[in-house]
């Protein structure tokens, strides 16, 4: 019987397992994961695979996001200038996405008197399934359509979405501040919002 030399069973086996993961942890990112640098060496804080947060002299301005929402509203992320924004990509076809929507959409009414708005940028979906899902996970925020993935590789040079569900909290002044990739928690996202918007957490 032939046998793999041991280094190419070994390599084979690492490959593996890092698929494992990546498939774990969030949606295949397609244009956005083949596109986005894998770091952009800003110098973040307490960074791990699942969160990243950014020190205030290091965060980079948002890039401008406008357009059509999934219910045919036009929407512009300049109007919420003076908050922060919480911004989670995300599809009604990513089951991880799914998990957390019943948190993010908790939260944002939660936070929403504290001046934290959250928008959605829905990723190659469709508009009646995108809208099914926001019904049923009571998604009360507004979502950006984004078929193409145009909004989201917009972001690539500063704090990259590397696959869905990536939600990235934006401060007062416009400057990305932090990031999650995968699956938010009720917690996790929480603790971050606070951070970045100076309650403690």
């Amino acid at each position: 019987m032939f046998r793999l030399p041991a280094l190419v069973r070994l390599a084979l086996s690492a490959a593996v397992t890092v698929l494992a993961l990546v498939a774990a942890t969030g949606c295949d990112g397609g244009a956005i994961a083949a596109s986005a640098p894998q770091s952009n060496g800003q110098g973040f804080v307490g960074s791990s695979y699942a969160s990243t947060y950014l020190r205030p002299g290091n965060r980079p301005i948002a890039p401008a996001v406008s357009g059509t929402t999934v219910s045919g509203n036009k929407l512009s992320l300049a109007s919420y200038r003076g908050d922060t924004v919480v911004l989670n990509f995300w599809g009604s076809w990513c089951a991880p996405c799914r998990a957390e929507a019943p948190a993010l959409g908790t939260l944002a009414r939660q936070l929403y008197r504290q001046g934290v708005r959250f928008v959605g940028i829905d990723i190659r979906d469709e508009p009646d399934s995108a809208l099914a899902f926001m019904q049923t996970f009571r998604v009360g925020y507004p979502s950006i359509s984004d078929p193409d993935d145009e909004i989201a590789l917009a972001f690539r040079s500063t704090v990259p979405p590397l696959a869905i569900p990536t939600t990235v909290v934006i401060d007062r002044s416009g400057r990305i501040a932090a990031r999650i990739v995968g699956g938010a928690s009720y917690d996790q996202l929480k603790a971050l919002i606070a951070e970045v918007a100076g309650k403690g957490s």
